[in-house]
């Protein structure tokens, strides 16, 4: 049997790879149509529906009775986010990956911002159905703001503006989105069910070596359900397309803490022990810290940078598998 969940990893990781260029190929379409900025398309679109595999496995697991892996997931997939994907990203990309650094300003510290409330709120070992609301609340806020910046222009790029004047209006294009939106829609389709058989095969490969739950929920179901954003990043980073990149990666890291979270304590309260919280959520806020800086300097990540953020996960799996095994 544990030959048969090899095999499925293989093949998925496989296909994942193919979906994920459909994935950019579609949002970097619906980008271009809608005049819409890369960073924004990375944040909002490719964020959510890159996240759809964390979300349902937190989710699932808070309702079945499996606190830890419901935040471990969650809270684990952000450190793969920025210790593996973006790395990685940072890696291949053939130049130092652009950042936009007035955008990576604004959602930067909102990011930091929320990782320190989710540390405190989380402290005492519970994350309640209040905290969860509290969380909800501020990612629909969120929301708001980036449709609001959008309109004031505020994550906008020179080359965007540029475009504004050459397309045409967007009642002419409507037709030229067809493609694009099938490709997306394809691409997350794929995407999320190619994950959850990952996710699958990778948490019986885990029973089967009799690894205990807290180290499935933050290494394997971590890395599992971020195969989206790591195949994500790395199709964008080849295509040249690294706004695409860094934006799912802070989407996905916003969405891992309000979304899930924040859904999964809803369906049902999360208690876990203290000691997992109080080394996961600093390492967590550590790493975070770490890619912003790095992106920040230079406003350009470059292989070096990757390099360290490599380094930080590879000391995370090391604290990781010493602490709670």
């Amino acid at each position: 049997m544990i030959y048969l969940y090899f095999t499925v990893l293989l093949i998925s990781f496989a296909i994942l790879f193919k979906c994920a260029d459909w994935f950019v190929k579609g949002a970097c379409s619906i980008a271009d149509e809608l005049n819409v900025p890369k960073m924004i398309v990375g944040i909002v679109l490719v964020g959510m529906a890159t996240t759809a595999p964390e979300f349902f496995v937190s989710v699932i697991a808070a309702y079945l009775g499996h606190p830890e892996i419901a935040l471990g997931n969650a809270v684990g997939s952000v450190i793969c986010d920025d210790g593996i994907a973006m790395a990685l990203a940072a890696f291949v990309a053939p130049t130092a990956i652009l950042i936009n650094c007035r955008a990576l300003k604004a959602v930067g510290f909102f990011l930091l911002s929320i990782d320190f409330l989710a540390y405190f709120l989380a402290r005492n070992g519970q994350v309640g159905r209040a905290e969860g609301l509290v969380f909800l609340i501020i990612l629909v806020a969120y929301f708001v703001f980036m449709i609001r910046s959008h309109r004031s222009n505020i994550f906008r790029t020179e080359q965007v503006n540029q475009r504004l004047d050459k397309n045409p209006p967007l009642s002419l294009k409507k037709s030229q989105l067809k493609k694009p939106l099938l490709l997306f829609l394809g691409g997350i389709a794929g995407v999320i069910i190619t994950s959850r058989v990952i996710v699958w095969a990778a948490v019986n490969i885990a029973i089967f070596f009799r690894i205990s739950e807290v180290i499935i929920a933050l290494t394997v179901v971590a890395i599992g359900t971020s195969l989206p954003e790591i195949s994500t990043c790395i199709t964008a980073a080849l295509k040249r397309e690294g706004e695409i990149a860094v934006g799912n990666i802070i989407g996905a890291d916003i969405l891992n803490v309000l979304w899930i979270i924040g859904m999964a304590s809803v369906v049902n309260p999360i208690k876990v022990e203290v000691q997992v919280v109080n080394f996961t959520f600093p390492y967590m806020i550590l790493v975070v810290a770490t890619m912003l800086i790095a992106m920040r300097i230079g406003c350009r990540l470059g292989k070096v940078k990757g390099l360290i953020l490599l380094g930080l996960y590879v000391v995370y799996l090391f604290l990781t598998l010493s602490l709670f095994t």
